[in-house]
């Protein structure tokens, strides 16, 4: 079965919804257009060179071979990232590394020789900063180990996709709030916050977060936690990946899996503007058991459709569903409830119409990853905006997608400055997508750009890290809010050469 993030939005149609999700760990660009070029504008004076390359050699030998130069054998598959836009880009190497050792290997060869050092967890970062031309890869892949402790816990590598994680926390009848994409890293989606589709009852992914091991830009390894290196712990729950060093493994508190209920409501086109407003206000008002998103697709008109999760059974789920409805004022065209446990939720969200959990993997097909090409760009929503306003910029865009996802609930719980990620009062999140190929990338840009721009006019001028976006206007402040200031000097403090700076790191907010 072959999943790309278009399949995640059209899934919504037949009982799914999405929530996309990113990192500046994982592996892949946008913005031919208009984009940086790679690593210009990392700190003055960092990655002088001394004398020449890295010794790759003597890397490989320390890594018992693990460690892939452009003529070996399978290089050419493991340096991609997710987004097919970007297969252009090649590293120097790509280190399969498999313990916090290997990183501190690569580390110590590459550092101070010039060349950009990145981790890469899942792959699926908008901006791909962890596949840097002429750079180290270090993938984290093959650590991928999920161990659920008796109180609770769960140790997770930071290698491990989702699907992997909620599969074996399902085993053992737990759960951990998170994204719905089953092939994002569990790496990039903490460092970055977190946001799915259990949020508002349970949380961000980053607000779970109990430890962390770290290997920092000067090859220390820390295990960080609030009573150790608290403001290392602070700036790793929201900050972004990539910005304080490289994180090995997660230690998280999970709660007991409840049954959940699933749900897809989709309107006729001319209700759009209804749907919109009246979803935000019903939102903003739900009981946190209820998760929603609603998606606005372009078109002459723009179309609509409301799905989520909810926290309990159908009986208590389906009044909820009736009050949006009478808000509306229009009967949805169909509209699909469906009981569901912690595993089948989360395949359901992702589209995964089997029950094999192998096949909610990637695949490989002729010796490439079946992967996806997309532009997408991000704002957030402090407060309702406009339905007929919104719609409005969606009007005569095909093939754009506007993905409102609600925040709120156990979200707001914690103030601003509590951890790195700042969007704590937001009413949603927006997402504006695109798929596209290399001949379009250029139009699917400048749309998703002017619908981000629009958001911005109409009031929501905060982004999310994880949709990380190259041409986003004063992107440190829209990212981190007034956790900035604080978020630069933990990174001073803990990579103070910028070894591990890329174009929107933190040193460079």
């Amino acid at each position: 079965m072959t999943i790309d993030r278009r399949g995640f939005l059209t899934a919504l149609g037949v009982g799914g919804a999405l929530v996309l999700t990113g990192s500046t760990a994982g592996g892949s660009v946008r913005g031919a257009v208009s984009r940086p070029a790679p690593w210009a504008g990392t700190p003055a004076g960092t990655r002088a060179p001394t004398a020449g390359p890295p010794d790759w050699s003597a890397l490989k030998a320390r890594l018992d071979g693990r460690l892939l130069l452009p003529a070996d054998q399978g290089y050419d598959v493991a340096r991609l990232g997710f987004n097919e836009l970007y297969d252009g880009r090649m590293p120097a190497a790509v280190a399969r590394c498999t313990s916090a050792t290997d990183v501190q290997s690569c580390l110590d060869a590459a550092r101070g020789h010039g060349v950009p050092i990145a981790a890469r967890s899942g792959g699926h970062s908008y901006l791909g900063y962890s596949v840097p031309d002429d750079g180290l890869v270090m993938d984290l892949r093959p650590m991928a180990r999920i161990e659920v402790r008796d109180d609770g816990t769960v140790d997770v590598g930071a290698g491990a996709r989702l699907i992997e994680v909620y599969a074996g926390l399902a085993q053992a009848g737990r759960l951990l709030p998170g994204g719905s994409c089953p092939t994002v890293g569990i790496g990039g989606l903490t460092l970055g916050g977190g946001i799915g589709v259990l949020t508002r009852k349970y949380g961000l992914t980053c607000d779970r977060l109990v430890a962390a091991e770290v290997v920092t830009a000067d090859s220390r390894v820390l295990t960080v936690s609030e009573c150790a290196e608290p403001d290392l712990y602070w700036a790793l729950r929201g900050g972004g990946g990539g910005n304080f060093g490289v994180v090995t493994r997660f230690t998280f508190r999970t709660e007991p899996a409840p049954p959940l209920t699933v749900f897809s409501l989709r309107f006729p086109a001319g209700a759009t503007p209804s749907v919109v407003g009246a979803w935000q206000a019903w939102i903003a008002d739900a009981r946190p058991e209820l998760w929603s998103n609603c998606v606005i697709s372009g078109g002459t008109p723009p179309t609509c459709r409301v799905g989520g999760c909810y926290v309990g059974t159908p009986d208590a789920l389906n009044p909820l569903l009736d009050a949006l409805i009478a808000a509306v004022g229009t009967q949805p065209g169909t509209r699909g409830v469906q009981p569901k446990n912690y595993l089948d939720a989360m395949k359901y969200m992702a589209g995964c119409s089997t029950d094999t959990i192998a096949q909610c993997h990637p695949t490989f097909e002729g010796g490439r990853l079946t992967r996806a090409a997309f532009v997408a760009v991000s704002r957030v929503l402090t407060a309702a905006v406009d339905g007929e306003a919104v719609v409005g910029l969606m009007a005569g865009r095909v093939g754009l997608d506007l993905l409102l996802d609600s925040m709120g609930g156990a979200v707001a719980e914690l103030a601003p400055d509590a951890t790195a990620f700042p969007h704590r009062n937001a009413l949603a999140t927006a997402q504006i997508y695109a798929n596209t190929t290399p001949a379009g990338q250029a139009a699917a840009t400048e749309a998703v750009d002017a619908v981000r721009d629009g958001l911005a006019a109409l009031g929501a001028t905060g982004a999310y890290v994880n949709y990380i976006d190259a041409t986003l206007p004063d992107w440190g402040t829209a990212y981190y809010a007034g956790n900035l200031p604080r978020l630069k000097s933990v990174a001073h403090r803990y990579d103070p050469t910028g070894v591990l700076a890329f174009p929107q790191s933190v040193a460079n907010a």
